[in-house]
């Protein structure tokens, strides 16, 4: 290869996206001057090569790599499980027009990086919304086909009937044809979709690694990890293969259930009977709302939230039985706010909120918030009512409540007439106390995507065994399928109402997040508390030193004594912005909610351009670096007098504590070392937006996926585009 094409590969394949798909296969990379494009050849999976224009590779062009690579995977598995010659011309087809449609969405999720000239006219046939019909497949074929060598069936002509079989798979298959950026996109809601201006989503999250970033934002949510984005990418890879040969479903069952399983490992169950998957905590509400409908007397459910104002906004909808969004997982349009069918007895569902902060701001206190808790439960039931009691463990600023003392009160004074749900969707805790609860008694819902740093928009309910019970004798509400399919439940009567087929999106997002909580299990438990001291301690004294910011004192978490337990530690640092204009001889005035929204999307953005080039360098370099952190949290001020103030948070996740792989070479303490500095950066960073804020608010930067400087641009068209709404 020549040397300026081989530095071209080389760079391409530092991009995490490229480099974990390049990892799944053993093609050779070489140039040809023949090569129009690029051509595959050989006839077995270990002599395969991937032949490139110098041109091309000379170009950059990514979605062109990203096409030979994809090709190039599931022409390997064909030629595994064949074992005559020619190849099956209907499975090169498939292969063929799959890799096509998963390059044209990924070069449209790079929006043309690299690119001297425009990308074919199949490019964007092929990334359309449904699939090209017969006759402009076989168009389509005739540029295809160049990339097969003779030997692999790149002469071949295949008759008009191949095509109209070809076109008949592919309108079953479309939407789970793709890269992995755009399949772990599905099987969500609205919050999932990419912003077609930043190719961010409404978490600020990207679908591909985001290596380049500063993130410590895992009490909200955040990109996927490079260990997360392989994991994926390996279901991924299986699942493009299993649909070449009509095997796709039995293939997301088989995986769906392994998930369960490994959830349940993880958390000391038996085995995944006992655990539900759910695209988020919001979904995992209503799920534990169906199973409480099916007390043993039927009785309507009181349900008692503590602070949903700290959880999730659409958490009181979906704890009355309603629908909590305009769309769900499965359905593209759904009237928020209106009852789901099957939800509720004739009485109905009622919702009982209780507060975790007095109205300027302060913890309320345990004793009266336990009391609260206890006279609503007393009124449900002497109204002949059923109670779901929460235990909220942590709140979105590292809040606990009710107490462990309390719930074993509640659960000696109330026994059957009560359920009890963890919402431990924060997931800050020892697994093996998280099993212990389910062992007990309490219903646990938990999620990958906060302190275990998966995508957002993985969630799953663990299932103590009178619940699990429940599922063999009563049936869901029927409404309830348009946000769960089979797949995701345990085998049950009670799912034979819902679709059988399998999110697949979820699936992927779960894959990624299990990946970062094995790694976890890795580490031993005395280790993780070291490393999170080391962090929290360091930023913490970089707050006091911050004139800009003031930490928020939270409680340390009160918790049953476990051996080597690390869960009784604040790894939420919660802190308000000083607002411009005020300094210290006015006392600390925070910055009101809506600023703080301000600030945090700022923080992601590269504010460079709004600098110029003649800064200072460090002042450049703050500028520059994208910054994701835990999203503004509401919290009373009396400084406001009693308005909200927003909370901005610092978290130390998962992620943190096990490294990247691509942290392997660097000793612990170096690589905290460089994770405080990283957060020193973030808080230089607020210092800088609240010193120039006039001048930013007139430019309102948009975040970004990567710094304007990086090669590797945002995309440009919304997954909506791409794949079409649900």
């Amino acid at each position: 290869m020549a040397q300026s094409s081989a530095i071209a590969v080389f760079h391409l394949l530092k991009r995490p996206d490229l480099r974990c798909v390049a990892d799944e296969t053993r093609v050779e990379i070489v140039t040809g001057r023949g090569a129009d494009s690029f051509t595959i050849s050989g006839k077995t999976p270990d002599r395969m090569r991937l032949i490139f224009a110098e041109r091309i590779l000379r170009t950059g062009t990514a979605w062109t790599l990203r096409h030979g690579l994809e090709l190039t995977l599931l022409v390997e598995d064909i030629l595994r499980r064949e074992t005559t010659a020619p190849l099956p011309l209907p499975l090169l087809l498939r292969a063929s027009f799959a890799a096509a449609r998963t390059a044209a969405l990924f070069e449209a999720l790079d929006g043309g990086a690299g690119q001297d000239t425009s990308p074919p006219v199949w490019v964007a046939l092929m990334g359309g919304v449904q699939p090209p019909s017969p006759g402009v497949l076989m168009t389509i074929w005739d540029t295809l086909k160049t990339h097969l060598s003779a030997e692999a069936g790149g002469e071949a002509t295949p008759p008009l009937p191949l095509f109209e079989a070809l076109f008949s798979w592919l309108t079953k298959t479309w939407s789970l044809i793709g890269p992995l950026e755009v399949l772990m996109a599905s099987g969500g809601d609205a919050r999932l979709r990419l912003d077609p201006r930043n190719g961010l989503n409404h978490y600020g999250c990207s679908h591909r690694p985001r290596p380049w970033a500063a993130t410590f934002a895992s009490s909200t949510a955040s990109s996927v990890s490079e260990r997360g984005f392989a994991a994926a990418e390996r279901v991924r890879i299986r699942l493009q293969r299993a649909l070449l040969y009509d095997c796709s479903h039995s293939m997301l069952i088989e995986t769906a259930g392994n998930i369960r399983n490994r959830l349940a490992r993880y958390y000391g169950l038996r085995d995944g009977e006992r655990v539900i998957l759910a695209p988020s905590g919001t979904d995992c509400e209503l799920a534990a709302l169906a199973i409480a409908e099916m007390n043993p007397a039927r009785k309507p459910v009181t349900n008692i939230l503590i602070a949903p104002e700290e959880t999730g906004r659409g958490v009181p909808l979906a704890a009355a039985g309603r629908h909590f969004a305009a769309d769900t997982a499965r359905s593209p349009h759904v009237p928020r706010g209106e009852a789901i069918e099957g939800f509720g007895p004739v009485a109905g569902n009622t919702v009982e909120e209780v507060r975790l902060r007095t109205p300027d701001g302060c913890e309320v206190d345990k004793t009266i918030l336990t009391a609260e808790c206890r006279a609503h439960m007393e009124r449900a039931i002497r109204a002949g009512r059923h109670v779901l009691l929460h235990q909220l463990d942590l709140s979105k600023t590292g809040l606990l409540a009710p107490n462990e003392t309390a719930l074993e009160t509640f659960s000696r004074a109330f026994g059957p007439e009560c359920d009890i749900v963890v919402d431990a969707c924060q997931a800050r805790l020892m697994p093996s106390r998280i099993g212990g609860w389910v062992r007990a008694g309490r219903a646990v819902m938990i999620t990958g995507s906060k302190f275990f740093t998966g995508p957002p928009f993985c969630g799953a309910l663990l299932l103590p065994e009178a619940w699990r019970e429940r599922l063999d004798h009563d049936v869901l509400p029927a409404g309830l399928k348009a946000y769960a399919g089979c797949g995701e439940w345990p085998e049950c009567r009670a799912t034979r109402g819902l679709s059988d087929v399998v999110n697949h999106g979820l699936v992927l997002r779960w894959a990624a997040a299990l990946a970062e909580m094995e790694a976890l299990t890795s580490i031993p438990p005395l280790e993780i508390r070291w490393r999170l001291e080391r962090f929290l301690s360091g930023v913490r004294e970089a707050m006091t030193r911050c004139p800009d910011v003031l930490l928020l004192e939270t409680p340390t978490p009160v918790r049953a004594i476990l051996p080597d337990s690390w869960d009784d530690m604040t790894t939420i640092l919660s802190f308000l912005v000083r607002a411009p204009g005020h300094d210290a001889k006015d006392g600390f005035i925070p910055l009101e909610l809506e600023k703080a929204r301000q600030l945090y999307h700022w923080l992601n953005a590269d504010l460079r351009p709004v600098f110029g080039p003649d800064e200072p360098e460090r002042e450049s370099e703050v500028a520059g670096l994208l910054c994701h952190i835990g999203q503004p949290v509401a919290v009373p001020s009396r400084a406001l007098d009693g308005e909200n103030a927003g909370a901005l948070r610092i978290s130390a996740g998962a992620r943190l504590i096990s490294g990247e792989p691509v942290h392997a070479d660097l000793s612990t303490e170096v690589r905290l070392a460089r994770e405080i500095a990283d957060a020193r950066m973030i808080l230089a960073k607020i210092s800088l937006i609240c010193h120039h804020w006039e001048r930013i608010a007139r430019y309102d930067p948009l975040p970004t996926y990567a710094p304007a400087t990086l090669p590797v641009p945002a995309p440009v068209r919304s997954l909506s585009q791409q794949n079409g709404e649900k």
